[in-house]
């Protein structure tokens, strides 16, 4: 037999280095030519041991360590059937492990996939990247697979190695800059880690998995094993009806949420609920409201609690804060089986720069640009994803999808879309670069956020994407064959500024901005609105809604209870944040809980029996959801009574003659005998008064309804003579 050996000594320098590229074609089963004789050679790294032998059919062959630095072999000779076996390893303390050899399971992914990850069609990326429970050759273990192409060598460190980067260097896949190693025997709830090396530097980067399933709890920040494949859902009803229903016909009214801090449990050290007690306790009391809809501020691993999740760095991960995959998953399940939709926010826009996240995430700029006039976010002092790369697309594209396939997430609520489309976004002149053509448009991400609303309708029939988006670009919530981005929504940011400001007037004043209330009717139909009044509104010292409404106690709970009657007659979709259902005095803390006690005091119980009613009335009378994107759903009344503050006007539904007859008067002062125009005879039921006595007012009204008088008024050849109490929303409805 030959002395020479079987493995270059450059080999081994390179593992002991830790910069091979290719551990799979050194270590495990080879077979190899001997004296013009076959043979297969086992090999395995395990520097630091006092021995290791090999364990095949109950027979055991000790290795020979043929490089002191920690390489050992053994030779069969006469054979290329490469049978089961196992290592035993004898460490220097004396005690003795086995392993299945993580090196003689070749690389699992297909030349097919590699193909389509580079050419960004992978559209289960997720199925692939990161870290999943697999079993091979009739051994369980992890598949780990992850993307650095500008790595000179990566290694998965956990709990299993010591947190060793020389044990478990991966595969390198050649030009895709993928990375893979199936690793037996470990587990779910497994700790690991990415350990790189950069072609950049001589720096060893400690990274979590970008397509992590779960993280721990912050501030550590390993990635965590975790099968998101496995949960027996029993929503089958709701996805089925899902699949049918036409959003923009339906009601949709939403109840947003910071998970963290809707409920707590001072007994226990202030701790957050688990999803499991948010099952119990969230989903019911937003059912008996009436919501349609809970919007979850975002639930993706974020190190920060005072980034309410919108500076992620887990976007496959469902944050570690309040349980386990499956915990959200029986929370989305449960909401499902209840009748309510589940929406989570979703920021693509930016990340952090935590030196464990997706920042120099192989020593090089991968998932954002170099150049800080592109890459580097002065508003939120956060990295901005590279739009035109397609591994970054990928990676963004497959984090959308993963919610709606895996978690049975509802839509998605995409954050801050305008820092997205404009590269001069929060910047000043020089501080950024035109696009290709000299404009100020991101090419990138326009395309990005058309291809992820085509996906995502395509895909997931039924489900629906909004935009926060505070610009005026064209189209936004229109099909992308029209020219538009695809959003099935977008937040009418110009409507709650307007209404804000207008509510903040002293009622004197009001008569002089009454274009403020009715500037929104001329636009309300550009786009699928949803009128938002979101947790930015009541944070950062803008106070909270209750608290920005002029006079004293009572009118500030009148003017509330206006803007919400006012909110829910007008064209558009619904949103309020948590705490505003019942007045909340103080501005929303994420590290503290509502102020429940206060739904011990009339005036915001009151307040919380209007928004039931609300949203039930919405969800019942077609004429106030049914029409919200089209002239044909909204009719004046009278705009122009500016001199008491008054407006009227018809909420239509599709079948002829089903209207409804909506009054405000923004004003403290009662208007009696107020006539205004009605199409048709008959009688008018007062649907709703938000001076109601049940609702904390003074229960001024017209006695449950009206006869319409045979009076022509505004054009109608009817009209109603009516008492308007102070500060009120009034609804209306022909019976009969």
């Amino acid at each position: 037999m030959s002395n020479e050996p079987t493995v270059q000594r450059d080999d081994v320098d390179r593992l002991r280095a830790g910069t091979h590229w290719d551990p799979h074609s050194v270590l495990g089963p080879h077979v190899i030519l001997l004296n013009d004789r076959p043979h297969l050679a086992f090999r395995a790294w395990q520097p630091g041991v006092k021995e290791v032998a090999l364990l095949s059919n109950s027979v055991l062959w000790r290795m020979t360590r043929i490089y002191e630095e920690g390489l050992y072999e053994t030779l069969l000779p006469d054979t290329t059937s490469i049978p089961a076996y196992r290592l035993r390893i004898t460490h220097l303390d004396g005690a003795v492990t086995e392993i299945s050899d993580p090196y003689a399971i070749s690389p699992l992914l297909t030349d097919f996939d590699l193909h389509l990850f580079a050419e960004g069609t992978l559209l289960k990326a997720y199925e692939h990247f990161g870290a999943h429970i697999r079993t091979v050759a009739g051994t369980c273990g992890v598949h780990f697979v992850v993307w650095a192409p500008n790595a000179a060598r990566v290694s998965v460190i956990g709990d299993f190695n010591d947190w060793n980067g020389l044990l478990h260097p991966m595969a390198n896949r050649g030009a895709t800059g993928v990375w893979e190693l199936f690793i037996p025997d470990l587990e779910e709830g497994t700790l690991y880690k990415y350990e790189i090396r950069s072609r950049e530097h001589s720096a060893l980067l400690l990274k979590a998995d970008p397509y992590a399933f779960a993280s721990e709890l912050r501030p550590r920040t390993a990635s965590v094993v975790r099968d998101v494949s496995t949960y027996r859902w029993r929503d089958e009803i709701w996805m089925t009806m899902r699949s049918t229903r036409d959003p923009l016909t339906t009601p949709l009214s939403i109840y947003e949420v910071h998970l963290g801090s809707w409920m707590r449990v001072p007994e226990e050290n202030n701790r957050w609920l688990t999803y499991h007690e948010l099952a119990e306790k969230l989903i019911p009391y937003a059912k008996e409201l009436g919501y349609t809809h809970l919007e979850l501020l975002p639930i993706t691993e974020h190190p920060f609690d005072g980034s309410w999740g919108y500076q992620s760095t887990g976007y496959f991960a469902a944050t570690s804060r309040y349980g386990e995959p499956q915990g959200f998953m029986a929370f989305v399940d449960r909401a499902h089986q209840a009748g309510l939709g589940v929406i989570i926010d979703w920021a693509p826009a930016h990340f952090p720069d935590d030196p464990h996240g997706l920042a120099l995430f192989d020593g090089t700029h991968l998932y954002d640009h170099a150049d800080p006039r592109l890459g580097y976010h002065p508003d939120w002092h956060s990295r901005i994803f590279n739009y035109d790369r397609v591994e970054v697309r990928t990676f963004l594209l497959n984090s959308a999808l993963f919610w709606l396939d895996k978690y049975h997430i509802d839509g998605l609520r995409v954050d801050a879309v305008a820092s997205m489309l404009y590269l001069d976004y929060g910047r000043k002149d020089g501080e950024w670069i035109p696009n290709e053509f000299g404009g100020k448009e991101n090419l990138g991400a326009v395309s990005l956020l058309k291809e992820l609303n085509v996906l995502v309708h395509r895909e997931f029939p039924g489900t629906i994407t909004i935009a926060e988006e505070s610009t005026s670009w064209p189209g936004v919530s229109r099909p992308t064959y029209t020219g538009g981005l695809g959003f099935t929504f977008k937040w009418n940011m110009g409507w709650m500024h307007d209404m804000l400001a207008f509510f903040q007037y002293d009622p004197v004043y009001r008569r002089f901005h009454q274009n403020q209330i009715t500037f929104g009717l001329l636009y309300a139909f550009s786009e699928n609105f949803i009128l938002a009044l979101s947790h930015d509104e009541v944070v950062y010292g803008k106070r909270t809604l209750l608290d920005k409404m002029p006079g004293d106690v009572w009118q500030r709970f009148a003017n509330l209870r206006l803007l919400y009657g006012y909110m829910y007659s007008h064209p558009g979709k619904k949103m309020l944040f948590m705490g505003s259902e019942f007045g909340q005095w103080q501005e929303w803390n994420h590290d503290t809980s509502l102020d429940w006690h206060l739904c011990e005091h009339e005036p915001h119980r009151g307040l919380r029996r209007l928004t039931h009613d609300l949203n039930h009335l919405y969800r019942q009378e077609s004429a106030l959801h049914e029409i919200d994107f089209d002239w044909d759903g909204f009719q004046w009344i009278d705009f122009s009574d500016s001199n008491n503050s008054v407006i009227a006007y018809l909420r239509k539904a599709r079948k002829m003659g089903e209207a409804i007859v909506c009054v405000c008067n923004f004003t403290p002062v009662p208007r009696y005998g107020y006539r205004i125009g009605v199409p048709e005879a008959g009688w008018y039921r007062e649907l709703l008064n938000t001076d109601g006595i049940a609702y904390g007012g003074s229960n001024l009204g017209n006695g449950g309804g009206l006869h319409a008088e045979q009076t022509p008024s505004h054009g109608f050849p009817y009209s109603l003579t009516m008492t308007l109490p102070p500060l009120s929303a009034l609804w209306l409805k022909r019976q009969g």
